[in-house]
């Protein structure tokens, strides 16, 4: 029998010690030769064990980093957007999504009408949407703001940062531009597109593709500006539609105006 007066063994032994006499317990069952450890629902026996504990590895801040760029991790990144956005957007209302070029000074008649036609659409009771960027997106936003409606910007990493306006009410910045794209069409009831380049022609087709393949229920799309938007309509109608690549009806899922009341009424009357 132990003396009283013998000194403890230091705390970090003595757990050392019952550590070890645990794992000896659970590392060979009682009638059996092989080692066994439960981790959750999985089983692992003999070679398959696995040293430390679940928790042990996740608190291990000392392993390697490689992890956070391999695609499992990826995937949660990419479901964790999904949440942001259908969180920060699923009471919103309705809502109209304006596209638009990040080059559009502020002096041109340009931005004027995407002020105008931001205004118009907070007056008839429509949240507007756009990429949250400057230009026709941060004109649109800033005729919402004025006319007291609800201003969305949807961001993108880019490598050349652009950041959201100052007109913006709800902004949630993307990594992925399908994920923002899912937001521009889930919770808009139509688009306006004004004169934009590659990023707005990307989210032109992508609509008209989701419209056309019935993806997704038919909203009308108005294209802000014949004389920008003409040269494009002329050679859907005699390219594609005159070779046979697309029908003459898919000519019928956009229109085309010069007049901020015409875009507002072609854009709410189809959604009411």
């Amino acid at each position: 029998m132990r003396d009283a007066r013998e000194p403890h063994e230091p705390a970090d032994e003595r757990q050392e010690a019952a550590a070890s006499a645990n794992a000896a317990a659970e590392g060979s069952p009682e009638g059996r030769g092989w080692p066994e450890r439960h981790t959750g629902p999985v089983i692992r026996r003999r070679g398959q064990v696995l040293s430390g504990t679940t928790d042990q590895r996740l608190l291990d801040s000392r392993g390697a980093t490689d992890w956070v760029h391999s695609d499992p991790w990826r995937v949660l990144r990419i479901q964790s957007e999904f949440v942001e956005g259908f969180g920060a957007l699923a009471e919103l209302g309705p809502a109209v999504s304006v596209f638009g070029s990040a080059r559009t000074p502020a002096d041109t008649p340009e931005y004027e009408a995407g002020v105008r036609i931001g205004r118009a659409l907070a007056q008839a009771g429509f949240a507007v949407i756009t990429g949250g960027g400057p230009g026709a997106m941060e004109a649109a936003n800033k005729g919402a703001g004025e006319a007291g409606g609800i201003s969305v910007g949807l961001g993108i990493e880019l490598p050349f940062e652009q950041g959201l306006n100052p007109y913006v009410d709800i902004g949630v910045n993307f990594r992925y531009f399908f994920v923002r794209k899912t937001m521009f069409v889930k919770y808009a009831r139509g688009f306006v597109v004004l004169p934009g380049g590659f990023g707005t022609l990307d989210e032109l087709f992508e609509a008209l593709t989701l419209v056309q393949t019935k993806k997704v229920t038919r909203f009308p799309i108005v294209l802000f500006g014949t004389e920008y938007w003409g040269g494009l309509a002329s050679w859907i109608r005699g390219t594609l539609v005159g070779e046979g690549k697309a029908s003459a009806a898919d000519l019928e899922l956009f229109h085309i105006t010069d007049d901020v009341d015409e875009a507002v009424k072609l854009v709410t009357q189809e959604t009411a």
